[in-house]
């Protein structure tokens, strides 16, 4: 048997409903992020540089993306011979198939890969935040602590603490009790959805537990441990966090890339983000081109003006053409003449001439006000949007449309055109 100190189990198989059409074909933690990288690259970095070489990666909806990106591990050192990365998805036994119904039933189906390196400890991480974080150092606060589990948590505003997980602790940091989303909060203590286990401690709870419905770590895993008087932990961090659940999150996670000093830097040489880099040629920036404030992905075409934007590789900007406070994914096109204001355009789009996104007041979605609530355009991959269309704001549109989806030539603010089914 394979001996490991700790080895990391990362939770990759969720849809992220609340990212609307940009996940109708991809897992979230497989969606672009930041011009170059997709969301899971964060998780498998910070793996990698805390000394943790061995990772299970449990994937389940719309895994084909996730796993050609991640491969066999090798941008992230993490193709060995022992240990490495593996990918674990939903499997048919002697007793049936299940999917995963719940973070700590996806590992519990999982348990004969983490016994096979026979670990210590066992680190639970989520595929979809984007954050620098040391392990190590988690680690070694959950030796001296001799904690059976240790929770990351993170100090969030009084008035927004009601949307987390919430940990009371006592002087010594220890986890005294445990409030999910609590409508009077007794603290703001916010659980990360990191958790440290010691393997013995986890082993012994999902096999207690193995019966309950859609088992999950904040709802049975750790009450459950809590109340047979384990020791819990809070390992509170104070460093950049950020869940790109929703689409003004993950905008706005984009957006702070290109401040003036960032508040999460890519560019740190100490603490390196890597990720599956395609071999293009360098991006081009043309003189008729005005680029003010913005990152330019590889292999990408500017002709037109990019301004407050994070633009993704061989993405084409042409000439005439505007972009303001938007996300712009691989391989989309803006053709010339088209104006994009406030939007986040998936990969794979073409946007017609002279076509105008993000005009007009704001509305209520008359599609779905959880995921659509803000001034966003959201463009679903391989969209197409015809010439001398305008679409207004907080809308949403995914497939191949033609001028006679826009009566009058226009998608109002608030409306949608979704053609699931119909993207090639």
């Amino acid at each position: 048997m394979i001996k490991k100190e700790m080895i990391a189990m990362l939770l990759a198989g969720g849809q992220g409903s609340r990212l609307g059409v940009l996940t109708q074909n991809v897992a979230k933690p497989a969606v672009s992020f930041g011009g170059k990288y997709r969301i899971i690259d964060f998780p498998l970095s910070n793996c990698i540089n805390s000394g943790v070489d061995t990772v299970g990666v449990l994937t389940q909806y719309q895994p084909l993306r996730l796993n050609a990106h991640i491969g066999i591990g090798i941008p992230w050192d993490l193709d060995r011979n022992v240990g490495g990365v593996s990918l674990l998805a939903p499997y048919e036994s002697a007793k049936g198939s299940d999917w995963y119904s719940g973070t700590a039933n996806a590992i519990f189906q999982n348990m004969e890969f983490i016994d096979n390196y026979n670990p210590d400890y066992v680190l639970i991480l989520s595929g979809d935040h984007i954050y620098k974080m040391d392990y190590e150092v988690m680690l070694d606060y959950h030796k001296a602590n001799k904690a059976d589990v240790t929770i990351a948590v993170m100090p969030v505003p009084m008035e927004e603490a009601s949307r987390f997980g919430i940990m009371i602790t006592d002087e010594s940091n220890r986890i005294t009790d445990f409030e999910e989303k609590p409508k009077v909060p007794r603290s703001n203590l916010a659980s990360m959805g990191i958790y440290i286990f010691s393997w013995k401690v986890l082993r012994e709870a999902l096999l207690t537990l193995k019966d309950v419905p859609e088992c999950d770590f904040g709802k049975h895993v750790i009450p459950y441990c809590r109340d047979k008087g384990q020791r819990l932990f809070a390992y509170e961090f104070n460093g950049y966090w950020k869940d790109v659940g929703t689409l003004s999150s993950y905008w706005e996670a984009n957006m702070e890339l290109i401040d003036i000093i960032p508040e999460f830097n890519l560019y740190e040489e100490y603490w390196r983000v890597f990720t599956k880099s395609d071999i293009i040629p360098p991006q081009y920036i043309a003189e008729t081109s005005t680029v003010e404030r913005s990152i330019i992905g590889e292999g990408s075409e500017i002709y037109g003006v990019v301004k407050n934007s994070v633009i993704g590789a061989g993405v084409v900007v042409e000439a005439g053409a505007e972009i303001h406070d938007s996300i712009i994914m691989k391989n989309s096109v803006i053709k010339a003449g088209a104006k994009v204001y406030k939007a986040i355009v998936a990969e794979d789009v073409e946007i017609g001439e002279n076509a105008e996104l993000g005009v007009g007041e704001f509305r209520e979605s008359s599609y779905d006000q959880r995921v659509y609530n803000s001034d966003l355009v959201t463009i679903g991959e391989r969209t197409v949007i015809p010439a001398n269309v305008k679409v207004g704001k907080n809308t949403a549109i995914w497939g191949k449309t033609a001028p006679e989806d826009y009566p009058d030539g226009i998608l109002q603010s608030g409306d949608a055109i979704v053609k699931a089914g119909v993207v090639k």
